[in-house]
């Protein structure tokens, strides 16, 4: 038997501003820091051990992984950071906050980027994304889905335990993927930050899934 656990990262300093943060690399808030105490509480009770760390590159996810390691007492993971775990990143809404870009586009309009599967923010050139750059969330799951096809599928079919920490919209693809969610489905899924997700394989398949918290 093998376990994986997914853990978005603890509430950022941009979560607490409600502003659009993708690739901006956003540190935790001080909440965000006691989640991730938490989150490695949780960790430590049900007595979880890991055999590789993979994370994404921005500060807010490594910050939470050694936090939360830290606290569990792991000592040093043989860890890996990937683009490809990185936040959606949202175009020319970084840095923008929530409540002021629905009232300059209309709350419609924004619900459709934040919540469609196939429809990108805008991608206009901004100081905070100087190449135009955007992706929907089908774009991320077209990274992060290979990633973990390639990177951390064949390790727990090893029969090893990985812990993954990344974001909101990384980790949804993921659990869309391991789930077997259509894109509609998807859209209803909300992954809380701070929270470890474990799912528990037997042979390679998934036999239970549940938030630690929650047991």
């Amino acid at each position: 038997m093998s376990y994986l656990v997914l853990l978005r990262h603890g509430e950022s300093q941009w979560n607490l501003e409600n502003r659009f943060t993708g690739w901006v690399d956003v540190d935790l808030s001080a909440k965000g820091e006691k989640e991730a105490h938490e989150a490695g509480q949780l960790l430590k009770a049900k007595e979880l051990k890991f055999d590789y760390l993979f994370t994404s590159v921005l500060k807010r996810a490594i910050r939470t992984a050694e936090i939360a390691c830290a606290e569990a007492g792991y000592g040093e993971l043989p860890t890996e950071r990937d683009q490809a775990l990185n936040e959606r990143h949202y175009g020319a809404l970084q840095g923008l906050n929530k409540k002021e870009t629905a009232d300059k586009y209309g709350e419609e309009q924004v619900h459709i980027w934040r919540r469609s599967y196939d429809v990108p923010p805008p991608s206009d050139v901004t100081e905070l994304n100087p190449d135009g750059f955007s992706e929907s969330l089908k774009n991320t799951a077209e990274r992060t889905i290979p990633y973990y096809q390639t990177k951390i599928e064949p390790l727990i079919s090893e029969g090893k335990n990985i812990l993954v920490t990344a974001h909101g919209n990384s980790l949804r693809s993921l659990v869309m993927y391991l789930d077997n969610l259509t894109k509609e489905e998807v859209l209803e899924l909300n992954i809380p930050t701070g929270s470890p997700l474990l799912y528990e394989f037997e042979n390679g398949k998934i036999i239970k899934k549940y938030y630690l918290k929650d047991e």
